[in-house]
């Protein structure tokens, strides 16, 4: 019967389509794992995004009342279309989304508002995917490793997800696992968007957003090595460990690999929760203040900045030993390292910014890329008008009223910015990036644009280009640290 059955091909091609169907059924396949499937979702998006600001836009009056309001529901519309496209695609999808939505100052905002809900919207891989990555990477069953795992994951992320756990000495861990099916996809995705991209910005020449795509490229294989996150992790503590207020799990390193990353399991409360800071006696003051100490410290005067501060990966708790206020800095993927030749005209930029010295500013954002967009850099770096750079932004605090402005001017000068963000170093795309976060954390704290915090950046940026000089005089670096450089930034 079996061999009857075979001479015929087209029984044949149903005995393989049916045993295929059963293979793929037994290993609970899913189609979101085809990249046609994934690339098709992406340029159904791209082109319904593509068509709705061509068509509906087609007979309005640039400038009118009419034709701001059309395109501020378009942008809504179609950053809902991005939206549920990361949502369905996931993995770097999601990442790149996060990214976008963390630059309030640099897009609309109905992109960054509605962009925002993916830090919540992270997918979960199930016990079964965790395990295995377990397996195949440490060698061992859950079982073996952790007297106790928990199932649910305290929380999920776009390449990866957290699980607590209890070591056989007692010790409780959190356990960073990665996505099983990130690793494979993600540079498909980025060869996706680049694609796409290049069709859109052949549409709208006004859209060049490639950097964001040469961002990805660079920073998403160093995000899945999480064997560089716990490096990273060390690093920075090692670097910043006289700020005794700041706190980075220790790292398991027999129990990490590229894909798993164990550390101590810190308890705390998001920085952006007010409530939970009255709750436990936290002064936000203080929380901001250590907060912009410890951001000028990396950037600087080390150069090497943690690059992903949203809310979920900066916690804050009260020390039941010392009863003093503690951030716990979490989640160390992403990191930029800033050339000293950079790292001295963003310096200097920020010094002539502080003290409104017009000259100072331009020639350094001339140095630093921006040319004639001087103006709109400066503006964008400090997400203030250029009234307010012009009279200095540590003299005049921030209204709500600018604060809008800024936020309408990203959408009216889109193209400007685009531009802009093309022209400047790469190393400047996570700053931007970064000090979009923090205002953030900033703003929903209540204590942006205080004194104390420009007052921690001067020193800061003083003590970076003052040891500059003294090494150029062949001094010797670590004598400077430990005298002059103590005195300038730390107090």
């Amino acid at each position: 019967m079996a061999r009857r059955l075979l001479k015929s091909p087209a029984a044949a091609a149903a005995a393989v389509l049916a045993s295929s169907a059963f293979y793929l059924f037994n290993k609970q396949w899913d189609p979101n794992d085809l990249s046609i499937v994934r690339f098709g979702r992406a340029a159904a998006t791209t082109a319904a995004i593509s068509y709705d600001y061509i068509t509906s836009l087609q007979n309005r009056q640039y400038g009118t009342e009419e034709y701001w309001a059309l395109k501020s529901k378009i942008h809504r519309r179609s950053a809902e279309r991005l939206r549920d496209l990361c949502c369905a695609n996931r993995g770097t999808f999601i990442k790149v989304g996060q990214h976008l939505g963390a630059l309030d100052y640099l897009l609309p905002e109905e992109y960054t508002s509605t962009l925002k809900v993916l830090h919540s919207r992270a997918p979960e891989s199930s016990m079964e995917d965790i395990q295995q990555v377990i397996r195949e990477d440490l060698g061992k069953e859950v079982e073996q490793l952790f007297v106790s795992f928990e199932k649910k994951p305290q929380g999920a992320a776009s390449l990866a997800q957290v699980h607590k756990a209890v070591l056989y000495d007692g010790r409780t861990v959190a356990v960073k696992v990665q996505h099983p099916k990130v690793q494979a996809q993600s540079s498909k995705d980025i060869f996706v968007m680049e694609v796409l991209l290049r069709v859109v910005h052949w549409l709208f020449p006004d859209f060049a957003f490639m950097w964001l795509v040469e961002e990805a490229k660079k920073n998403m294989p160093l995000e899945l090595d999480f064997l560089n996150e716990g490096r990273n992790a060390e690093k920075v503590t090692e670097m910043l460990k006289h700020f005794d207020f700041l706190k980075v799990p220790k790292i398991h390193w027999d129990l990490s690999s590229k894909r798993i990353l164990t550390m101590d399991f810190a308890e705390g409360g998001q920085v952006n929760d007010r409530e939970y800071m009255r709750k436990h006696s936290i002064d936000v003051n203080e929380i901001s203040r250590n907060l912009g100490k410890m951001y000028s410290e990396m950037i600087f005067v080390n150069g090497f900045v943690h690059c992903d501060p949203h809310p979920g990966n900066v916690l804050v708790r009260k020390c039941p030993k010392s009863n003093k206020a503690e951030i716990v800095l979490l989640d160390h993927g992403l990191y930029q390292v800033l050339n000293p030749d950079f790292r001295m005209d963003y310096c200097r930029l920020w010094q002539g910014l502080i003290k409104a010295d017009m000259k100072a500013v331009e020639k350094y954002s001339r140095r630093l890329g921006a040319g004639d967009l001087f103006p709109l850099f400066a503006c964008v770096l400090t997400a203030r008008s250029w009234t307010s750079v012009n009279t200095g932004i540590s003299q005049t605090p921030v209204t709500n009223s600018e604060d809008v402005e800024i936020r309408t001017n990203a959408a009216l000068y889109l193209p400007q910015i685009s531009d802009l963000l093309n022209r400047i170093p790469r190393q400047m795309l996570l700053l931007l990036k970064t000090n979009d976060l923090l205002r953030g954390i900033e703003t929903t704290l209540q204590t942006r644009a205080s004194s104390s915090s420009f007052l921690n950046m001067s020193r800061c940026c003083t003590r970076a280009v003052a040891r500059v000089k003294y090494l150029a005089q062949g001094h010797n670096g670590s004598k400077w640290d430990l005298n002059l450089g103590l005195l300038v930034c730390y107090h």
